[in-house]
């Protein structure tokens, strides 16, 4: 009865796109952010971001709602909305505080994530964008359990080029396989930094094994793309506001939408070989 609750629910969802990492501060909650606003841009298509880092919720703030409350209707929690077609929900929303901490175990935390998706009256949506929190813990297994009443077009994967990165993104597709979640790619976030007035390029983080290129050959995954440094990036994310539009000329935008197409061509295929499979 549960499985069939959260079926219904998440029907009208055409795709699902898990965002994770190994590790924390990599860029993954700012690459959600994007990606849903890269996809949001185009005003035929219905996005939500689900923010399910219980402990650290960071989405709020980035996508300019912070303050903002879930309101109950009829049919469930209705999201809160940065454009008419991106909503997104956090437990951000539910914190009487931006600096109250959520200190739950486990099966609190998976009972969050289970109301999230069984109660949120999202309606139509082309993309379901799911911010996770780093490793592969009780949310990561709860999400994948839920979704998977439904369907999940698969994960992007969020590292930096250095080493202690790539490490735990190893494990982060050792789980995505040892659980059948397929991974789309990897993305390799703070590649460089390109300076606007010399425009010659510095390697904040050497990748002394080869990077995310390297790894991604050795692991048979595809690499999505290479994001560079930019300051702008960080003040755009306190701000609220979409990096994407303000500083569409960017080195880091013309990347993030090259990663943005090859994860929608990934979605529009996946789908395809699944309605040939029905």
């Amino acid at each position: 009865a549960e499985a069939a609750a959260l079926r219904e629910r998440l029907r009208a969802v055409r795709h699902t796109v898990l965002v994770l990492s190994g590790k924390g501060g990599v860029g993954k909650s700012t690459f959600s952010a994007l990606l849903a606003h890269g996809l949001a841009a185009d005003q035929a298509k219905q996005v939500a971001l689900l923010d399910i880092d219980i402990c650290g919720p960071s989405i709020p703030k980035m996508m300019g709602l912070e303050g903002e409350q879930v309101h109950q209707s009829g049919s469930g929690w209705s999201p809160v909305y940065v454009e008419e077609n991106l909503g997104v929900m956090s437990v951000g929303f539910l914190l009487s505080s931006p600096d109250d901490a959520v200190i739950w175990r486990g099966p609190k935390k998976n009972g969050l994530i289970k109301q999230f998706i069984r109660d949120v009256d999202w309606g139509e949506i082309d993309y379901l964008i799911v911010d996770t929190p780093p490793g592969t813990s009780d949310e990561h297994l709860s999400i994948v359990q839920y979704l998977g009443a439904a369907h999940i077009d698969g994960a992007v994967i969020i590292t930096t080029p250095q080493e202690v990165s790539l490490q735990d993104v190893r494990k982060e597709i050792n789980f995505c396989h040892k659980v059948k979640l397929p991974v789309i790619g990897v993305v390799e976030n703070m590649s460089g930094f390109i300076c606007p007035k010399c425009k010659n390029e510095s390697q904040i983080f050497p990748p002394t094994t080869g990077g995310a290129e390297k790894m991604c050959q050795n692991l048979n995954v595809s690499l999505l793309g290479k994001v560079p440094l930019d300051p702008q990036i960080g003040k755009s994310c306190d701000k609220g506001q979409s990096f994407l539009s303000e500083a569409p000329e960017s080195p880091a935008t013309l990347s993030y939408r090259n990663i943005i197409q090859r994860i929608q061509e990934y979605c529009d295929q996946h789908h395809f070989q699944e309605e040939k499979i029905i």
